[in-house]
């Protein structure tokens, strides 16, 4: 069974979602060969209603996770205060709250997520997010995990974890900008 789904083919792949995940190679790894070794042993239960990376991609979601809280007990998360510094935005608002200037058209959404090269691009900017808050903005945007899961899993509060989840949205917005949409190049 399990040769009939080429696992290893997927490699590529997981590993690369573990490192925007993990941010270290060789634990990125390791969450990947657990992947592909929980995958092995429940390829019998393998139904065949998702597609094979779908199915790997959820194993990993949760291999990723147990790493997380692995590499919690051993040491504390540290999150400086220049990390949650909101006043590197104030730039983008007036005194009122509006956008100083309102964000550029991106275009056809369908369009750009359907292209590989947007995904590179995007990828390179959560790469350049601090660690701590590329970590908040997986959990909840990729790996889809509620707020309270990920403050427990950090030992974060809900207040940290929103004003981690929006400087990633507002970093990504500003990246995005400038190296997808070509707003300020």
């Amino acid at each position: 069974m399990t040769e009939a789904l080429h696992l290893e083919q997927h490699r590529p792949v997981l590993l690369r979602f573990a490192m925007l995940q993990l941010r270290n190679r060789a634990q990125a790894e390791d969450a990947v060969q657990e992947t592909l070794v929980a995958a092995i042993q429940g390829a019998k239960s393998f139904a065949g209603k998702s597609s094979v990376r779908t199915w790997l991609v959820g194993i990993l979601k949760h291999k990723i996770v147990d790493h997380i809280r692995r590499s919690r007990r051993e040491e504390p998360l540290d999150l400086p205060n220049a990390e949650t510094s909101l006043e590197d935005f104030d730039i983008l608002y007036k005194e009122d709250g509006h956008y100083a200037s309102a964000p550029a058209e991106w275009g056809d959404p369908e369009t750009a997520l359907s292209q590989r090269k947007f995904f590179e691009t995007l990828e390179r900017c959560l790469e350049g997010l601090p660690k701590n808050t590329a970590r908040v903005f997986m959990m909840r945007e990729v790996m889809g995990m509620e707020t309270g899961e990920i403050c427990k899993e950090l030992a974060i509060t809900a207040t940290n974890c929103w004003v981690l989840l929006y400087r990633a949205r507002m970093a990504l917005r500003v990246c995005l900008g400038e190296r997808w949409f070509g707003i300020g190049a």
